[in-house]
């Protein structure tokens, strides 16, 4: 999975962020079974409707070659469309904390500095 929107934010600040609004949102691409998700992180004063938007477009390209499948696929997406996208931001934030590396130097090196 790839997360767009956090590049140059550390953990704190996406933990700030999050505490003022933001969130992790996941469009999922109904076309295809490959599990390979775009996330993105949405700022406390971003709306969601452009990344909907794209996505939505996406699905209905790409709907129109299946065709008993059709209304299907459009009102899945219509449905992320109109709730926001799905809200993973407890799942990406676990995998944050458990990604990031603490820092803890070595006092005993430092005093010969």
């Amino acid at each position: 999975m790839k997360t767009e929107n956090i590049e140059g934010l550390s953990l704190f600040e996406i933990n700030l962020l999050i505490q003022q609004g933001g969130r992790f949102v996941m469009f999922p691409n109904l076309m295809t079974r490959i599990k390979s998700y775009t996330i993105y992180f949405i700022r406390p004063e971003e709306k969601t409707f452009n990344y909907a938007l794209k996505h939505l477009k996406k699905n209905l390209t790409l709907a129109w070659r299946t065709l008993p499948l059709r209304p299907l696929y459009i009102s899945k997406s219509l449905f992320y469309l109109a709730i926001g996208g799905k809200n993973c931001t407890q799942n990406i934030l676990a995998d944050l904390r458990q990604i990031n590396p603490v820092n803890n130097p070595n006092l005993y090196c430092l005093q010969y500095v």
